[in-house]
C-alpha cells in the first residue's frame, strides 16, 4: 500500500515546482504570483525507486473566517490530515518569518511526521536561511533546489527514514504514475463486426467546463459527496485542472475540474491565460466533456465557443443545464432552451441537454445516464459490410452529383476509427464532392445507425488506379 507526502509552506515558497519535479511532469500551474494553487491536487510521484503519492496544497496564510483564503487554508488542512509525512517548504533564501513559526506549530499539533525543507537552496544566498530551519525543531533539514533539481537524493533519504523502509520499499511491486494510454491507432483495417462495448474497468475521464461561475466545482463536490473542491460567489476561484476520483453505480470515473474560460480578449493576465490553457489539455485528454451552462444566462456567445472547440476536439459533449432550481417557469424554459440548442449547435445533431442543479443535485442521475449514453455512441463501431449495403442503398436513392460534366463515383466506405466515429469514403474526386453532399451523408450515417450527440469524422480519400502503372499498349 502506497503512501501520501503533503507539501506545505507559505504562499510563493516553490511548493508547485516540487510537486511537478516529484511528479515527472507539468501538472500544477507555477508563477512569480504568490497564491497561484488553491485547491489540493493528488498525484503520483516518485524519487528513483521510491514510489509514493504526494500533494500540492494552497500557502497557508492568516485569515479571518468566511473569506477565499481561510476557505483555501481548510482545504490545506485536510490534505494534513490525509498524509501520512508532511514536507514543511520554507524559502531558504528569504528565510524564516513569524507565519513559518506559526504554521510550524500547527503541524507539530496535527502529529504527522514532518520533514523541514530548505528550498531555493541555489548558491550562498540560501544558506542563512538552511540554518534557520534547524530552530523549527523538525530534525535536521533538507535543503534543496526544486527548480534547478538539487538536493532530491537527500529528500529520498528522509522520506525514506520518516516512513520506515518497509513501508517505502515493500516487497510487492505496484504501478504508479502510468498514465492510461490514450494513442489512437490512425486508419487500421476496417471493423468486421459492429461492436458497442466498452472496458468499464478503466475510469471514464469526465471534464467539467464553462464559463466562470457557472457552477463546475459546486457541481463536483455535489457529485463525490464532500466539500472536495473550493466553491463561493467569486468568479474564478478555480486556477488549476483538478482531477478527482469517483464511482458512479459501480463505474470508476476520474473527474476533472477546469478554470471557467473567458472570451479570449478579456484574458489578459498571464496566470488566467495558464489556468485556461490547463483547462484546455484536461479537456483534450477527457473522453465526455460537460459542458456546463447557467440557465438563467444560457446560450452566451462563450457557451458555443467552448461546444464548438469540443466537438472539433472530436470528444463527447453533454449540456448541462446548471442552476435550474432558479427558473421559475421549468417546462416552458427547457423548451425553449432544447430549440436554441438545436438551432446554436448544428454541428452534432441530438445533443443531449440535461437541466440539473449542482447545489442541490437535482438532476444528476439524469446527467450521468446520459454521459454514459454519449460515451457508448462515441465508441460506436460498425461493421465495414452493413455501412457499404448502407452506403449502396443511400447512393441510389440519392447518387453524387455531377461535377463539370463528370459523375462522381463513391466505390466504398470503413469506418476506421471510434473515439469518435470516423469514417474513410473511398470516390474518384473527392475534392470534387460538395460538401452539402457530405452532410447528406453525415447525417444519413446518424439516423441509420443511431450516432446522436457524437461528432462524426467524414474523410474523402481517392482510390487508387490499378492501371496507372501499366504502358499503353500500340
Amino acid at each position: 500500500m502506497t503512501f501520501k507526502v503533503a507539501i506545505i509552506g507559505r504562499p510563493n515558497v516553490g511548493k508547485s515546482t516540487l510537486f511537478n519535479k516529484l511528479v515527472g511532469k507539468r501538472l500544477a500551474l507555477v508563477d512569480d504570483t504568490p497564491g497561484v494553487t488553491r485547491d489540493r491536487r493528488l498525484a503520483d510521484a516518485h524519487i528513483g525507486g521510491l514510489y509514493f503519492q504526494v500533494i500540492d496544497t494552497a500557502g497557508l496564510e492568516e485569515a479571518a473566517g468566511g473569506t477565499l483564503e481561510s476557505r483555501m487554508r481548510e482545504q490545506t488542512e485536510i490534505a494534513i490530515a490525509e498524509a501520512d509525512i508532511c514536507l514543511f517548504l520554507i524559502d531558504a533564501r528569504a528565510g524564516l518569518n513569524p507565519a513559518d513559526k506559526a504554521f510550524a506549530d500547527i503541524l507539530r499539533r496535527a502529529g504527522k511526521p514532518v520533514i523541514a525543507v530548505a528550498n531555493k537552496f541555489e548558491g550562498k544566498a540560501g544558506e542563512p536561511g538552511y540554518y534557520d530551519a534547524f530552530s523549527l525543531g523538525f530534525g535536521q533539514p533538507v535543503p534543496l533546489s526544486a527548480e534547478h533539481g538539487i538536493g532530491f537524493s537527500d529528500l529520498h533519504d528522509a522520506i525514506v527514514d520518516a516512513i520506515g523502509r518497509e513501508r517505502a520499499y515493500p516487497d510487492e511491486e505496484d504501478e504508479f504514475g502510468a498514465d492510461d494510454d490514450l494513442s489512437e491507432i490512425e486508419f487500421p483495417d476496417g471493423f468486421d463486426e459492429d461492436d458497442d462495448s466498452v472496458d468499464i474497468t478503466k475510469p471514464l475521464r469526465i471534464a467539467v467546463v464553462g464559463r466562470p461561475n457557472a457552477g463546475k466545482s459546486t457541481l463536483i463536490n455535489q457529485m463525490i459527496g464532500q466539500e472536495r473542491l473550493l466553491t463561493g460567489p467569486e468568479a474564478g476561484i478555480t486556477r488549476d485542472s483538478i482531477a478527482v476520483d469517483w464511482e458512479w453505480q459501480g463505474r470508476p470515473v476520474r473527474l476533472f475540474d477546469t478554470a471557467g474560460m473567458r472570451k479570449k480578449a478579456r484574458v489578459q493576465e498571464k496566470l488566467e491565460k495558464l489556468s485556461v490553457a490547463d483547462g484546455l489539455r484536461a479537456m483534450q485528454f477527457a473522453e465526455v466533456v460537460i459542458v456546463l451552462i447557467d440557465a438563467t444566462i444560457p446560450f452566451e456567445k462563450q457557451d458555443l465557443q467552448i461546444a464548438d472547440l469540443i466537438i472539433r476536439e472530436g470528444r463527447a459533449p453533454v449540456i448541462a443545464l446548471n442552476k435550474w432550481d432558479l427558473i421559475d417557469d421549468r417546462q416552458e424554459a427547457l423548451a425553449e432552451l432544447l430549440e436554441k440548442a438545436e438551432r446554436l449547435l448544428p454541428q452534432v445533431k441530438g445533443l443531449k441537454v440535461v437541466p440539473m442543479s449542482g447545489m442541490t443535485g437535482e438532476g444528476l442521475a439524469r446527467l450521468m445516464d446520459a454521459v454514459f449514453e454519449v460515451h457508448k455512441t462515441w465508441n460506436r463501431r460498425i461493421a465495414t459490410a452493413r455501412l457499404n449495403r448502407w452506403l449502396d442503398g443511400v447512393i441510389y436513392h440519392h447518387p453524387p452529383p455531377a461535377v463539370a460534366g463528370r459523375r462522381i463515383k463513391i466505390k466504398y466506405m470503413t469506418q476506421v476509427k471510434a473515439r469518435p466515429p470516423t469514417f474513410v469514403v473511398s470516390c474518384s474526386r473527392p475534392e470534387a464532392l460538395p460538401t452539402s453532399y457530405e452532410r447528406y451523408l453525415v447525417n444519413s450515417l446518424r439516423e441509420e445507425f443511431k450516432l446522436w450527440s457524437v461528432p462524426i469524422r467524414l474523410l474523402m480519400r481517392k482510390s487508387d488506379n490499378p492501371f496507372s502503372n501499366r504502358a499503353r499498349k500500340r
